[in-house]
């Protein structure tokens, strides 16, 4: 039935992507992976598990140690000369990029390092404090509070020093000179350097639903993969991204987002708008999912479509599809045929709480994603 819906809508569409639609469609005729069903219940615990993609952190150095003022007292000599050691460097903050972890949630408002232990008499030398080493995932770009970014660690094991510690003070041996054999006189340890960042994910998910309070957009996460967000029967139940991966007997991986509800005028910052319109920009694939029971349903569609395109007309261009939810309530199955009329985008009708065409859903999810990867790939084999 879907591709040749998407042949009937080929003359409503621009020509560029009626190409890529055309090319999902023969994906589907062929041999696509099935997603697979976890058979293992789901805890009933409550859970404060939540994606985190962006946050405000404040780093500070460790401060240097300080040098030592001391002089050396022999049995023969009492005056052996000055002996103070120099303080040990401060240890710095430092921002790796690692594929242990999947999201910001491990870490802290505040990052700071270890101070570098004072300077000893017998010209014993502080030790050098340890470096503070924060794993963040792949593709975290780091910018300062103006927004200038100064950091992208896009690959496996890329550092960034985000604050340098303090380097240690001198000891008064060090000030010894022809004209002051015995000075009484040493170095306090430097601060360590205290700055804030904005650290924010490049990529959060594949896939991204995108739609209005009460759509139905966290029941559908729960039904497709193990992820457990908040559902309830009042607006804005999800005000941070819940993060969900679907399966394939292939062993791919697609991980899909549940991003929070948009309204009217977010592109204003109306409520928390931007902040939500970010979370969107981070997904590959945009799902627009539409309560079908609801009156005119495509207008809501066109709602969500003029948010993304005043925030980011290169967020309102990337594959997207509608996912007309609630078909199981009497009144949506009219308000389906006119959905498909209104607009120009591919329309998978599915009823999350019950199931309905859920696993369809899934391959269709699978069809774009393996031509998005297969277009990257020839992006990537085109580049000299």
């Amino acid at each position: 039935m879907f591709p040749s819906m998407l042949r009937n809508l080929c003359h409503r569409i621009p020509a560029r992507r009626t190409v890529l639609l055309l090319e999902n469609a023969n994906f589907s005729s062929q041999r696509v992976a099935i997603a697979l069903r976890s058979r293992k219940a789901k805890s009933e615990k409550p859970t404060t598990q939540y994606f985190v993609d962006c946050k405000h952190v404040r780093t500070v150095g460790g401060k240097g140690g300080d040098g030592c003022i001391s002089f050396l007292r022999l049995w023969c000599n009492e005056n052996a000369g000055p002996d103070g050691g120099d303080g040990g460097n401060g240890g710095h903050v430092v921002l790796q990029a690692s594929s242990d972890v999947r999201d910001l949630n491990h870490v802290t408002t505040l990052l700071s390092a270890e101070e570098g232990d004072k300077g000893r008499n017998k010209d014993c030398h502080g030790k050098n404090a340890s470096h503070t080493v924060v794993k963040v995932p792949l593709g975290t770009i780091v910018k300062t509070s103006n927004g200038k970014v100064v950091g992208d660690l896009d690959a496996e094991g890329t550092m960034f020093v985000a604050a340098r510690g303090g380097a240690g003070g001198k000891g008064n041996h060090f000030f010894i000179s022809d004209l002051e054999q015995a000075p009484q006189v040493a170095e306090f340890g430097g601060q360590g350097e205290d700055k804030s960042y904005i650290l924010e994910l490049r990529s959060m998910a594949h896939v991204g639903f995108i739609g209005l309070p009460n759509a139905g957009k966290s029941t559908l996460l729960r039904a497709i993969s193990r992820a457990r967000p908040k559902v309830a029967s009042y607006p804005f139940t999800t005000l941070k991204p819940h993060l969900g991966m679907v399966q394939y007997d292939d062993y791919e991986q697609i991980a899909v987002a549940d991003l929070p509800g948009l309204i009217p005028d977010s592109h204003k910052n109306k409520g928390l708008g931007i902040q939500f319109l970010k979370h969107a920009e981070r997904c590959n694939v945009l799902l627009f999912i539409v309560d079908a029971s609801s009156e005119e349903p495509w207008n809501h569609y066109h709602t969500l479509m003029h948010e993304l395109t005043m925030f980011s007309e290169e967020l309102a261009n990337r594959p997207k599809m509608i996912i007309a939810n609630k078909i199981d309530l009497p009144e949506a199955e009219k308000n389906l045929e006119l959905l498909q009329h209104h607009v120009d985008v591919p329309v998978i009708p599915i009823s999350a709480k019950v199931g309905t065409n859920v696993s369809e859903l899934l391959k269709e999810i699978r069809v774009v994603y393996d031509a998005m990867k297969k277009e990257k790939k020839q992006e990537t084999e085109q580049k000299p």
